[in-house]
């Protein structure tokens, strides 16, 4: 049960290991939703979900805003409930106090982030960079390098950090509103075709256009992944229980609007083909918008974009090893806190480390699907926590969600997680290894929490 705020502060608190700061505002926690959704998803996937679906391109997008939603409710209504870092992990735990369940969860959860920033890493040094640089400079190095970057700015601390990510979402927003400005003029002036909005990739009707608008889905839901992320900042934010809910439903709206926006304006001006072989999609609409945006500055707006991406998703890995330590699913060590700047050491340089080798597992659309994969299967057990927990009273008031949409949720995420969505098998393979690493670890964590029980 929760304790009020007199007995929390006679309690004892960690006396080796100082709290987080609590930083975040609700105007400054919506940037960071929005922020944290926006990135390499549109910027680096819309061409490969093009190539699935063909020019239809905005209702993968669309589809996924709902699923989105449906999922969304169910966060708001669990980190409302409980303010606490740890997200998923502390969900399950709480609702089927399955300790092996509850670590695989949360690494699914670590590994579908650190996939997010190995993509992001990737898309920086493709085709975007490129239009900078040309192809002088060795991709794995400069996304290396990219990664440590970013590990040392979180380790100067989550207001720094945070303070990035506001600079950053309002300049990937404005590449995002320059192109739509583009599909503006060109619907005034005449130019696109209309026709491509509701032309589909596959041929014929029935099962195959049923998966092939799943399997777009499915990887176009990558774009949405982001806003689960923020609940690590619980422990973070100024009232969490009244900012989050207007925070995710305004992040999630917002970003979803954007989306099918640019999916219809890039199906308008550039064939799906074209958009398919680029790494850069985005660039091509404004190359083929009749606008003469400078395409060097673009590509320059779109780095800062995958950055913003790679930047939250490293914090927040770190963050959610913090909240695992504090609950004891994870060595207390991962719990450590830089005494003078207040963050989690040990955990980011966990999961940076991490993060590099990741980076040469896959190329941007098989570390994004992998990443939508991973976190579709842990909505659909957030979806289920939800109901679950609701015979878990708590003292103070909180949002809840309408009992339909947890069970919609859980419903779609499965669909979208299973065979019907058409992904590659590497996928399917890359998941599994990442899980058998997942449970190995679980086994020497038991091993070393057996020899130094907890006291």
């Amino acid at each position: 049960m929760t304790t009020s705020g007199t007995s929390s502060a006679t309690a004892h608190p960690p006396a080796e290991e100082p709290g987080l700061r609590r930083v975040l505002g609700p105007k400054l926690l919506i940037l960071f939703v929005i922020g944290d959704i926006l990135g390499t998803g549109i910027y680096a996937t819309t061409g490969k979900v093009a190539g699935k679906v063909g020019g239809a391109l905005w209702l993968p997008f669309l589809i996924g805003f709902v699923v989105a939603i449906l999922t969304a409710a169910s966060y708001v209504e669990l980190v409302g409930k409980y303010p606490k870092a740890a997200g998923a992990a502390l969900y399950t735990q709480k609702a089927f106090k399955v300790p092996f369940l509850t670590f695989i969860v949360a690494f699914m959860v670590m590994c579908s982030g650190l996939s997010s920033a190995s993509a992001a890493a990737r898309a920086f040094s493709g085709d975007y960079l490129s239009e900078l640089t040309g192809d002088a400079l060795p991709p794995t190095l400069i996304a290396i390098a990219f990664i440590l970057a970013l590990a040392a700015l979180n380790l100067r601390g989550v207001s720094e950090s945070v303070k990035t990510n506001v600079v950053l979402t309002l300049v990937e927003l404005t590449g995002l509103m320059i192109i739509l400005g583009i599909g503006a003029w060109a619907v005034l002036t005449g130019d696109g075709e209309p026709g491509r909005l509701t032309e589909f990739e596959a041929d014929g009707s029935g099962y195959a256009l049923m998966t092939g608008i799943l399997g777009a889905t499915a990887l176009g839901f990558f774009a949405f992944v982001g806003f689960e992320d923020s609940v690590n900042m619980a422990e973070e934010t100024k009232d969490p229980t009244r900012t989050f809910p207007r925070a995710i439903f305004i992040g999630v709206a917002v970003t979803g609007t954007i989306y099918v926006l640019v999916a219809l304006v890039s199906s308008l001006l550039v064939d799906h083909k074209t958009l398919e072989g680029s790494s850069g999609p985005l660039l091509e609409v404004v190359k083929a918008g009749g606008v003469d945006f400078p395409h060097k500055l673009f590509a320059l707006i779109a780095l800062f974009a995958v950055t913003n991406s790679a930047l939250i998703n490293i914090m927040m890995a770190s963050r959610l090893c913090y909240g695992m330590a504090n609950e004891r699913i994870l060595p207390r060590a991962m719990g450590r806190v830089l005494a003078r700047r207040r963050t989690p050491v040990t955990g980011i340089v966990f999961v940076s480390l991490l993060a590099i080798g990741l980076v040469s597992t896959g190329e941007i659309e098989g570390l994004g699907d992998t990443t939508a994969f991973l976190l579709l299967c842990v909505f659909a057990v957030v979806n289920v926590t939800v109901l679950v927990l609701r015979r878990d009273r708590v003292e103070h008031r909180h949002f809840r969600t309408p009992t339909a949409l947890p069970v919609l949720g859980a419903i779609t995420a499965l669909v979208l997680a299973s065979p019907l969505a058409d992904r590659p098998a590497d996928v399917y393979i890359r998941a599994g290894v990442l899980l058998a690493i997942g449970i190995a670890l679980w086994a020497v964590n038991k091993l070393v929490m057996r020899a130094r029980p907890v006291e």
